[in-house]
């Protein structure tokens, strides 16, 4: 389950509208890297594959691949703050991590 604010959802939502031609939606992935093994990455995304989890926030989608699922838990905040119960270690700069 992903959770946005709806300040989080207006914003991605304006940003998806002035782009040419408008993407399908947002994709949010977990990838390996950064210092701890994992980061998080996000952009828009024109094509969903057919195995993405399909989120729908008044306008906007967010996809998220199969992998990445077990990872992705809420975006809140100021900018996009991840909060995944099931990290067990971040980062000193915290934009990676490890489970």
């Amino acid at each position: 389950m992903i959770n946005l604010t709806e300040r989080a959802i207006g914003k991605v939502a304006e940003i998806l509208d002035s782009q040419e031609p408008k993407p399908a939606g947002l994709r949010i992935a977990v990838v390996g890297g950064g210092c701890s093994g994992f980061s998080y990455s996000m952009a828009f995304e024109n094509t969903p594959s057919m195995l993405d989890k399909t989120y729908s926030y008044g306008p906007l989608k967010v996809f998220v691949d199969q992998a990445s699922l077990h990872y992705v838990e809420s975006l809140e905040g100021s900018g996009f703050k991840f909060n995944n119960p099931q990290v067990k270690s971040t980062c000193g700069c915290g934009s990676s991590f490890s489970v």
